[in-house]
Formats: C-alpha cells, sequence, structure tokens
C-alpha cells in the first residue's frame, strides 16, 4: 500500500494526516507546537510535536512507527528554511515538501487547490495559485509591518481607541473598560504596558479580538469601525492577489479560514466586499490545513485523488 503524509505545523498545535493512494485518509494524529526551530529547545520541541503527532496518526491507521512514505508533505508556521533539515532525520519519505501553513491551507481551500485563500488569524496573509500555477501573495509581514486585519492588530487598533479616548482625542468607546477587565489594568496606558511584558505574547493579545466584536454587537461605534476597517484590509489583499493572477470577471474562489472570521460582523462585511468584483465566489475552505498537506503530498507525486 502507498502512502502519503500531510502535516499541519502550527503555533500551537501540530496535525498529521495519513492517507493512501485513493485519497482514503487512514489515520489522524496530534502534538504540540513546533515553531521558533532555531533554538535548541525549539528543535526539540519540533522534532517532539512531529514525532508524536505522526506516531499518532499510524497508531490509528493500523501501521507500525517507521512506514515508508511515498510523498509528504509538511506546511510550517514561521517558513520551512530552517526545518527542511530536521524533518528529513524523523521520517522515511520519497519526496518530501517542506512548505509554509499558508500554501498547505490553500492547497485543501479549493478541490483543485487553486483560487485564493485569506488566512487571519493571530496574523494575516493571503496567496492565491491560479491555472497556469501561477502564484502571488499579500500580506503576511508579521505584526511590526503587516498582519492588517488580524486578531493581533484588531485588538492593537482597539487599545489605541483607549488611549486616545484617555488623552481627550478620540471619541468615548466601551473598549476601554473592555481591556481594563480583560487585563486588571488601571488604565490604558497600563494596558500598553502589559502588552510590552513577556507575560503578554502576541498570540495572548490576539485572544482578545473578541471582545472587540462583542462591543460592537453592544452598538460601540468605536468597535464597529474597527471591525469593518479590518474586513476592508482583508478584502484588499485578495484583491490584490486576485489582480495579479485573474483577469477581470474571470471566475475565482476566495477562501477564508482563520480565527477572525468567527465575528459574523466582519465575515459578512468581507464576503460583501470580495464579491464586488464580478466572478468571485467566497466561501468557508473544503479542507483543513493538515487534509491541505496531504493534498499537496498527492500533488508531489503526481497524483490527484481527491479527499471525501
Amino acid at each position: 500500500m502507498r502512502l502519503f503524509l500531510g502535516v499541519d505545523g502550527g503555533q500551537s498545535t501540530t496535525t498529521a494526516v495519513i492517507g493512501d493512494e485513493s485519497g482514503r485518509v487512514l489515520g489522524t494524529g496530534h502534538g504540540g507546537p513546533c515553531n521558533h526551530a532555531a533554538a535548541g529547545e525549539g528543535r526539540a520541541r519540533l522534532e517532539r510535536a512531529v514525532s508524536e503527532s505522526v506516531a499518532a496518526a499510524c497508531a490509528q491507521a493500523g501501521l507500525k512507527p517507521g512506514v515508508q512514505f511515498e510523498s509528504a508533505c509538511f506546511g510550517m508556521s514561521g517558513g520551512p528554511d530552517d526545518k527542511r533539515a530536521i524533518l528529513a532525520t524523523l521520517l522515511r519519505a520519497d519526496r518530501l515538501l517542506v512548505t509554509t501553513d499558508a500554501e498547505i491551507a490553500l492547497a485543501g481551500a479549493t478541490a483543485n487547490g487553486q483560487g485564493i485563500v485569506v488566512i487571519a488569524g493571530t496574523g494575516s496573509i493571503a496567496i492565491g495559485r491560479n491555472a497556469q500555477d501561477v502564484r502571488a501573495r499579500a500580506g503576511g509581514w508579521g505584526y511590526i509591518f503587516g498582519d492588517e486585519g488580524s486578531a493581533f492588530d484588531i485588538v492593537r487598533l482597539a487599545l489605541r481607541a483607549a488611549l486616545r479616548m484617555e488623552e481627550g482625542w478620540g471619541p468615548a468607546t466601551a473598549l476601554r473598560q473592555v481591556l481594563l477587565d480583560a487585563t486588571a489594568g488601571v488604565d490604558a496606558n497600563d494596558v500598553l504596558h502589559h502588552f510590552y511584558a513577556p507575560d503578554w505574547p502576541r498570540d495572548r493579545i490576539a485572544s482578545l479580538a473578541p471582545l472587540v466584536d462583542d462591543a460592537a454587537g453592544g452598538g460601540d461605534r468605536v468597535a464597529l469601525d474597527i471591525l469593518n476597517a479590518s474586513a476592508q484590509q482583508l478584502a484588499a489583499l485578495a484583491a490584490s492577489v486576485r489582480a495579479r493572477l485573474w483577469k477581470d470577471g474571470e471566475a475565482v474562489d476566495v477562501v477564508y479560514t482563520g480565527g477572525v472570521f468567527r465575528s459574523a460582523r466582519l465575515l459578512e462585511r468581507f464576503r460583501l466586499l470580495v464579491e464586488l468584483q464580478s466572478g468571485t465566489r467566497c466561501g468557508p475552505p473544503l479542507h483543513n490545513a493538515a487534509e491541505g498537506a496531504l493534498l499537496a503530498a498527492y500533488r508531489e507525486a503526481g497524483l490527484e485523488p481527491g479527499l471525501p
């Protein structure tokens, strides 16, 4: 039996999926985070997360550890550059593809891996691929220079609004009290200093984004403006990719994924803006990122079996 492996290596969880050549999923397994492989501790974490997730997938599939894969694809948070050599020592595979988490999200987003995927979680990025296998991306430049519309960016804008309210040059907003309650801060400036401290890493700050959605639901105009602006920026990322890969009016699927899109208000605005472009259809992904990695492993071997 020919075996194929897809792995989604994320900042919080690593997921491995094993399939046979017909596209039947045989087993799925999970491990811990596997980002930041450059440091010694990071390398050990990467090795542990991959080994645990692949072993769990093998166990569910009824396979012995150390099996040979015809093709394996890893989509890694933080990029593939410092991980390929490590991954090559952890498993046996005739073909090993190491790429980004955005690429595997795109691979599973549509039936043929073509179209555009907009990812908005802690960070944000849009990536696309057309029928000629030409790719383009927009965003994904990190929290200092980019990540527009991301959960981190939403909370950053909420804190800016709270600071401006305190200093008297911004409108009143419920977001100030929301952030004080969430962080036990005494004022918005205190919250700002909390966010610079090591116990408030970016993903923890980003986890407060649903509070902005709640405030918007309660009628806070500033919070609603933040969500609308974030939807606009994410739609702009998609439009940038579309303009470089497709002509006006050509049919294109734009897929959204990531925790930011759990906001019904933001999602509704995003879909409206994206579908203003003729020929553009907007919807959720067909498959998750780990399944996308498995599909990419099949394509690397010249197969297109599809997944249920």
